[in-house]
Formats: C-alpha cells, structure tokens, sequence
C-alpha cells in the first residue's frame, strides 16, 4: 500500500479487531525492528538467526527487514483459519492499523468494528 493515510476514528472512538485475517493479506511490508525480531523469534521459540532466516526478507530500499509473503501473497504468519500464529508478539506495525495508521479505502476490505473507548 503505497498511499498511507490516517483518518482516525471519530473523537471517543476505537476500532476493534474483529480476526478476521484480511490485514494480513494485503501487499505490502510489515517492517520489523531489532526488538520485533527478538522477540518473535523467543515467541518461536527459535534462535533470532533462524527466524531471520526462515521468514524474513531485506526490504526493496534496503533499511529494514520485513516479514515474508506467502505464494497467496498472505503474510507468512497468517495461519489456515486466519489467526495470527505471532499475536502475542505481533510486530507493532500489525498492531497499530486501523487505529495509528490507515489507506483510503480500508473500510471497505477490513471488518474492524467500530466502538466506544469504554469498551
């Protein structure tokens, strides 16, 4: 997605995360830092060298590392009934949308539920 935005969520507002699995088979980088990447690999419970390995490539513009796609273009973390295999250690990235960051157009693809703060 090369047109990011933020339209943020109407004042006493939040979207809330429905796993419905859609985010995470859109185009485009999910961007780890070093401490992401500790961290899931400890999640994995596999050396960090591994991980980096198995399911990280160097982005085009060479400044990060981003998790892999699958041959569907899903992430790689994506399992078969759309959980994500990584949630308790999920990139922050992953975590933000649609809160911290969104596309024109998200609504129309995401099943994110929009909800009083009280909840």
């Amino acid at each position: 997605m090369s047109d990011i935005t933020f339209t943020p969520p109407p004042v006493g507002h939040h979207y809330e995360c429905t796993g419905c699995g859609t985010c995470c088979q859109w185009e485009g980088y999910v961007r780890l830092n070093e401490q992401e990447v500790d961290e899931i690999a400890a999640f994995l419970g596999v050396p960090v060298e591994q991980f980096v390995a198995r399911f990280t490539a160097v982005t085009d513009d060479r400044r990060s590392l981003t998790l892999i796609e699958r041959s569907d273009g899903a992430c790689v973390m994506l399992t078969k009934d759309n959980r994500c295999r990584i949630n308790p250690a999920k990139p922050n990235q992953c975590r933000g949308f649609p809160n911290e960051w969104n596309f024109p157009g998200w609504q129309t693809l995401c099943k994110a539920r929009l909800v009083p703060d009280e909840e």
